[in-house]
């Protein structure tokens, strides 16, 4: 077992066993460990570079189909993520403007919302088949590769994202290296995690959309991306609490992983149109009973998810 990549702890004590409940690619459970001097949370095992993408099924980023049930969606998913749209603007104004790089872009929709707003932008994910789509249907630039190979010229951002990518990286640590290396000094860095310090992983358990045995290698809460981000050279400036699109959607895929939409198509879950139809309003009519919630325990620094801003010190 390898140290603790916060603290450098060796101790570790096995906190549950789980398996992959929403994408059903794997049958085989996992055990998720929890550092004994720090708390971190963690896959252990992690799976070797050979079987982690064997857990990715095709089509896991978001891209509208081109039909009534996808245009609704994408309209859908603009409305939610607008609160990330306005972080990410409050961070480019405190950077003084500039280009961004938006990292694990998947199907690009939020470059395109940026787009139109004319903030410039570039996304990188490991799909050539997502940086395609981000190209030709969200106008957006993409480069397929890793962050911390992707061919960039230091100190040329002023600001990086990185929502939902920590957790699935094997070390962290060398995402975070290069995206100080890219940003301008003024520059700033958004990072989006699931919030291990969460009521609902405290309630939930192993059954927490957030904990997504086996992409996830780490669960963190928020103190451990801080110190993360203070090792790396980050000094925080501030934290958010509520994703409009992550929170709620997050719980009602935690208690039915059955409904949830993304899952269902990743799947291929054979259905009618009327059974798609009645299984779409069913989550989300769960997604809305589960807002109030989620806005409570984002209220008490508790939410399922932490938006943190960070500058190169």
């Amino acid at each position: 077992m390898s140290a603790c990549l916060v603290c450098g702890s060796e101790d570790f004590a096995p906190l549950f066993r789980a398996t992959d409940r929403l994408y059903h690619t794997t049958a085989l459970e996992f055990d998720v460990v929890r550092c004994g001097q720090c708390g971190l949370l963690r896959l252990d095992p992690q799976p070797t570079a050979h079987e982690l993408p064997l857990y990715y099924p095709s089509g896991y980023w978001f891209s509208p189909e081109q039909s009534t049930a996808g245009r609704l969606e994408e309209a859908y998913r603009r409305l939610v993520l607008r609160d990330h749209i306005a972080f990410v603007e409050g961070a480019l104004r405190a950077s003084g403007g500039g280009l961004l790089l938006d990292v694990g872009c998947g199907g690009g929709l939020f470059l395109g919302m940026l787009r139109e707003r004319g903030v410039c932008g570039v996304g990188l994910d490991f799909s050539a088949q997502a940086a395609r789509v981000t190209l030709e249907r969200q106008g957006s630039p993409a480069v397929c590769g890793t962050l911390d190979q992707a061919p960039l010229r230091a100190s040329s951002f002023a600001c990086v994202t990185m929502f939902h990518v920590l957790e699935h990286l094997p070390d962290p640590r060398e995402f975070l290296d290069a995206a100080h290396r890219l940003l301008m000094a003024s520059g700033r860095l958004v990072v989006q995690v699931p919030n291990a310090a969460s009521w609902q992983f405290h309630l939930l358990g192993r059954s927490w959309n957030g904990v997504d045995v086996p992409r996830h290698l780490f669960d963190f809460r928020d103190r451990d991306v801080e110190k993360l981000l203070d090792s790396c050279g980050f000094e925080v400036l501030r934290r958010k609490y509520f994703s409009l699109r992550d929170n709620p959607a997050g719980l009602a895929s935690s208690l039915a992983p059955s409904l949830d939409p993304m899952a269902r198509r990743v799947r291929r879950t054979p259905e009618g149109t009327g059974a798609r139809l009645l299984k779409d309003l069913a989550y989300f009519a769960l997604v809305a009973a589960s807002l109030p919630f989620t806005v409570a325990e984002a209220a008490f620094r508790a939410g399922s998810t932490v938006m943190i801003e960070a500058r190169p010190r």
